[in-house]
């Protein structure tokens, strides 16, 4: 099982829409290295989903629920989605400036290459954002 972290501007579909539908389409993926992720990604696979924006902050977690299909979304044809279903809330919000600060991210693309939408996760990784929402 894989950890990802897929960012989401909340204005445009937030966690509580993801909450709300229980489930969702994750498309508009358009960064080359973006969609060999999701392509990577497997049913059981867990995510983190990060607000981007003025939040900047790992608010939810997600699972997939379906791997990579072609998006709907796409009329080219050649980008991919997932399908997620809410798995809940953290306890609280993880900030950006949080993940920085912590030494499991350290050269992580998260920090690296900040307008990356979907990044993959470590299992210390995943750790630290689990530890830093009960702090």
């Amino acid at each position: 099982m894989a950890s990802w972290l897929l960012k989401t501007e909340p204005g445009a579909y937030s966690f509580a829409d993801l909450r709300r539908e229980g489930r969702t389409t994750w498309t508009g993926v358009r960064n080359p290295v973006a969609q060999r992720n999701l392509r990577a990604m497997q049913v059981g696979d867990r995510a983190v989903v990060y607000h981007t924006g003025a939040e900047k902050a790992a608010v939810g977690l997600a699972e997939v629920v379906r791997p990579a299909y072609p998006d709907p979304a796409d009329r080219t044809g050649a980008l991919a989605c997932v399908d997620l279903a809410a798995a809940g809330p953290l306890a609280r919000p993880v900030t950006l400036a949080a993940m920085k600060g912590h030494p499991a991210f350290a050269g992580s693309p998260l920090l690296r290459q900040g307008r990356r939408s979907v990044v993959p996760l470590s299992a210390d990784q995943w750790k630290a954002i689990e530890d830093l929402a009960r702090k």
